[in-house]
């Protein structure tokens, strides 16, 4: 590199074409800040005579991933083709030819993070995915050079925004979880098959990637405990207005004392916590450090522009780091041993919705219940229905360890008197609690 930097494009697809777009249109700021030009040498497509969202010169397209992992002019290889497999595969011959890399794949981070960051260092280069968390929110940076000098003791927030989308439609709108997916999908807010985004896997790897960042402690996947919102009701949703509360899909992750607990789960937040106001397909995280406090970021979780925007900005570190002669020098070895919490020493409060027969006694059957195992109750909302003889009962209680709240499920299950458990989520952010 002496005065050009030669980049080369893994996949042109919606995120791609939002690289090229920001490279071509941005250069004169681009060489301001770097002191070089920008140009894109080379790109990757599966089909040469698709139609592109973005003006190419068809002469830098290939269907042959030799021609841009190969090319000894190129300094820097920015993967947007998605996929697991291939990808790492791509990612690590790039690094063998010395290429710096940029991803946008949070399912490969999740899963191959440490490792590829081996690679990476072993060989001198970059690796950088501001993208694959939160579109164009720069949280990944913001955690580790904004708040790199903090301890950061719990990560919260909002990362998907299918699930937002839906489930704000569902709080706003009164719709069904399924005529708000449809709305979602048909915006192009939610894929054809959305498993993936309304089960929580999506949020799960992000969070997995967030809070290996944050504690500088090796988070697996799979340790990430995951639940999605396929079963929400409106019914739920309208209770939790009612009581004060807005449903979210909330990922969490909070490390103190050296353990770990980290979970994507369905969570009703107090209307008075900042993440309740985040409506539609915004992203926001929440970021707790002993120092600093509280902090929010917030803004598109997803998009050509905004994800690219994230990209474009992993490019321009890259190229200062090598002006430096710092790359590969990145700090994201984990510190800390992991310790995952048990359930003894997961702390929330709860909502549980429950039906039972509407008879003398019966709710004091179910206080007994709470006080054996030592949770006390906060809201307590009762709803005979005369037609069926039966009764819906909703309570809020105060914090509980996840272990005591099983067990009072299970004994709740054994009451001769209950129809059904409906329902139950986490609450947070409820006072003090």
């Amino acid at each position: 590199m002496e005065n050009k930097v030669s980049v080369g494009l893994l996949g042109l697809g919606v995120v791609g074409s939002g690289v090229v777009q920001i490279i071509n249109e941005h250069q004169e700021k681009l060489k301001h800040q770097l002191g070089v030009t920008v140009e894109v040498k080379r790109i990757l497509v599966r089909n040469l005579e698709k139609a592109r969202e973005v003006d190419v010169d068809p002469s830098l397209l290939t269907v042959n991933p030799d021609d841009v992992l190969n090319d000894s002019e190129i300094d820097v290889v920015i993967e947007v083709m998605g996929g697991i497999d291939t990808a790492k595969d791509y990612i690590l011959q790039a690094f063998a030819a010395k290429k710096h890399v940029i991803s946008a794949n949070k399912d490969l981070v999740a899963l191959h993070g440490p490792e590829l960051h081996a690679e990476a260092e072993k060989n001198k280069c970059d690796f950088f995915y501001e993208a694959s968390v939160a579109g164009g929110i720069p949280i990944l940076r913001g955690i580790t050079d904004g708040l790199s000098s903090d301890r950061i003791e719990r990560v919260m927030g909002i990362v998907n925004g299918t699930t937002n989308y839906i489930l704000t439609k569902m709080a706003e709108e009164g719709a069904t979880y399924e005529a708000a997916l449809k709305q979602a999908q048909e915006l192009g807010f939610a894929e054809a098959d959305p498993t993936a985004d309304v089960e929580g896997l999506d949020a799960a790897r992000k969070m997995a990637i967030l809070a290996r960042l944050a504690f500088s402690v090796p988070v697996d996947l799979g340790d990430v405990k995951v639940s999605g919102i396929s079963n929400i009701t409106a019914e739920d949703i309208q209770n939790g207005n009612e009581l004060g509360y807005t449903m979210k899909l909330i990922g969490y992750a909070d490390f103190k004392n050296g353990e770990l607990e980290t979970h994507v789960l369905p969570t009703f937040l107090s209307n008075e916590h900042p993440l309740a106001s985040v409506k539609n397909e915004y992203n926001a995280v929440y970021v707790h450090g002993k120092a600093v406090g509280e902090t929010m970021f917030y803004g598109p979780g997803a998009g050509s522009l905004p994800t690219a925007t994230a990209i474009v900005s992993d490019l321009v570190a890259v190229v200062k780091n090598i002006r430096l002669g710092v790359t590969g020098e990145q700090v994201v070895n984990s510190y800390y041993k992991k310790a995952l919490k048990d359930e003894s020493e997961r702390f929330s409060q709860y909502y549980l919705r429950v039906n039972v027969e509407d008879e003398t006694g019966v709710f004091s059957k179910l206080s007994n219940l709470f006080h054996e195992h030592e949770i006390s109750l906060k809201r307590i909302i009762q709803r005979p229905n005369d037609e069926k003889k039966t009764a819906e009962i909703i309570v809020i209680s105060h914090q509980t360890s996840e272990e005591n709240f099983t067990n009072l499920l299970e004994k709740i299950q054994k009451l001769d008197v209950l129809k059904e458990i409906s329902s139950y989520y986490r609450v947070e952010g409820d006072g003090n609690e």
